[in-house]
C-alpha cells in the first residue's frame, strides 16, 4: 500500500508572516480576494491587520463574515452566492477552523457546481477540479486547517456535523504568524490547543500511522506540551511554539485520519453547540483509556513527548497511565471543564449512533459498540 502526503505548495512561518501576503498576490496575478472571515475577527481588528496590507497594495477585496463558530449549510450557501456576485478570482480565510472550513466548502462549490448541494461534499467527494485558489490565515493554534484536507460542516436540520475530505480543498498558501494569534482569550487559547494536541495524539494512534507522519505527531506533542500553558498566558514564546506545533500536528493528521475522540466531538458539538476543542479536550483522556491496550508502545512515547520523566524504566501500564495523567493534567492547567451538563440520558442512544457513523471513526485502533461509546458519553454527565 502506497502512503500519500499532501501538504501546502508554500507556508510561511513566523512573526510578521503577513507581510508575504502582497507578495504573494501580486506574484501570482490575482486580482480581487473574497476575504472569510468571521464577525468577532472583524469587528475587533483582526481582519484588518491582513485588509491594510491589501489597501496598501491598493490590491482589491470584499469581506464575508456570515460565519458561525460551527458553521452551517447556510454560510456555505450564502458565501457561494456572495462569491459569484463579488468578482473576486481567490480567496483569502481568515480565521479559525470556522472562517477557513467555510472558504474551502465555499472554493470548491465555485470550481465544481455540481455539488452545490453542500451534503454532496460529505465524505470523500470526487471532485475534479482544485478550489479556488485560497491563501489561509489562522488566528487560533488549533484545527490546522490551513494545511489539512479537511472541512466540517454543520447540518442543523439534522443536528449534526459531517466530515468532508477532499484532496483539492487545500490552500495553496499557508500564512502562520503568531502575532495574528495573539488576541485569543484565554479559553479559546486553551480549546484550540487542545484540539491540536488531540490531533497529534490521535494521528499516532490511528490505523493509517506510518514513520513520516509519527515524526511530525511526535513533534508537534512536545511543541504543544511545552508551549501550550505559556500561550494561554499569553507569552510570545508561547504563541510561537503553539502556531508551529499545530501546523505540525495538521501536516500529520491529515494524512492518516484521526479517531473517535473526533467522531464524538463532532457530535457533542452538533447536538449542544460545545465548542469543537472543549469537545477534543475532554473526551480525550477518556479515549485514551478505551484505546490503551490496542496502542502497543506508542503511549510510551506520548509520555515521553509529554514531559514524563523516567518513561523507560517504566512498565506498560504504568507508561500508559503516565501519558494519560499528563494529557489530563495539562487539561485542567488550561481551565478545560470535565463535565458537560447539557448531555441528556434520551439522547445517548443517538449520540453513539452518530458518533459510530463520524467520518473519523473508522480511524481508530480499537472497534467500539454502541453501549461503549454510551458509556464514553456518560463519563461526561
Amino acid at each position: 500500500m502506497a502512503n500519500r502526503i499532501s501538504l501546502n505548495g508554500t507556508s510561511y512561518h513566523g512573526a510578521g508572516a503577513i507581510a508575504e501576503i502582497v507578495n504573494e498576490v501580486k506574484s501570482h496575478g490575482f486580482k480581487k480576494a473574497f476575504i472569510t472571515s468571521d464577525p468577532d475577527l472583524v469587528k475587533f481588528g483582526v481582519t484588518g491587520k491582513v485588509t491594510d496590507l491589501l489597501d496598501g497594495a491598493s490590491l482589491p477585496y470584499e469581506v464575508y463574515s456570515n460565519i458561525k463558530p460551527n458553521p452551517t449549510i447556510e454560510n456555505v450557501q450564502s458565501g457561494v452566492a456572495a462569491f459569484k456576485a463579488s468578482g473576486a478570482d481567490y480567496i483569502i480565510a481568515i480565521g479559525g477552523g470556522s472562517s477557513m472550513d467555510t472558504a474551502k466548502a465555499i472554493g470548491i462549490i465555485i470550481a465544481n457546481p455540481e455539488f452545490e448541494d453542500v451534503r454532496s461534499l460529505e465524505g470523500v467527494a470526487p471532485t475534479k477540479n482544485p478550489c479556488v485558489p485560497t491563501i489561509a490565515v489562522p488566528t487560533t493554534a488549533g484545527t490546522a486547517a490551513e494545511v489539512t484536507i479537511n472541512y466540517v460542516i454543520t447540518d442543523v436540520e439534522k443536528k449534526r456535523k459531517f466530515v468532508c475530505v477532499d484532496t483539492h480543498d487545500m490552500p495553496i498558501i499557508a500564512v502562520v504568524d503568531p502575532e495574528m494569534m495573539s488576541s485569543m482569550p484565554k479559553g479559546l487559547t486553551a480549546s484550540t490547543g487542545m484540539d491540536a494536541l488531540t490531533h497529534a495524539i490521535e494521528g499516532y494512534t490511528t490505523r493509517g500511522a506510518w514513520e513520516m507522519t509519527d515524526m511530525f505527531h511526535l513533534e508537534a506533542i512536545r511543541l504543544i506540551a511545552q508551549n501550550l500553558r505559556g500561550a494561554v498566558a499569553n507569552t510570545k514564546e508561547g504563541r510561537e511554539g503553539m502556531a508551529l506545533g499545530q501546523y505540525i500536528a495538521g501536516m500529520g493528521f491529515s494524512n492518516v485520519g484521526l479517531g473517535i475522540d473526533h467522531s464524538m466531538a463532532h457530535t457533542l458539538s452538533a447536538y449542544y453547540d460545545t465548542p469543537h476543542g472543549v469537545a477534543c479536550a475532554m473526551f480525550l483522556p477518556i479515549v485514551m483509556e478505551f484505546n490503551k491496550e490496542y496502542t502497543g508502545e506508542r503511549y510510551r512515547e506520548i509520555a515521553r513527548a509529554m514531559g514524563v520523566k523516567g518513561v523507560d524504566s517504566m512498565s506498560q501500564e504504568e507508561y500508559r497511565q503516565a501519558a494519560i495523567d499528563a494529557v489530563r493534567q495539562l487539561s485542567v492547567d488550561v481551565g478545560i471543564p470535565v463535565k458537560n451538563e447539557r448531555i441528556r440520558e434520551e439522547d445517548l442512544d443517538q449520540l453513539a449512533i452518530d458518533s459510530l457513523n463520524d467520518a473519523c471513526y473508522p480511524g481508530n485502533p480499537r472497534e467500539a459498540t454502541k453501549e461503549q461509546v454510551i458509556e464514553m458519553f456518560r463519563k461526561l454527565m
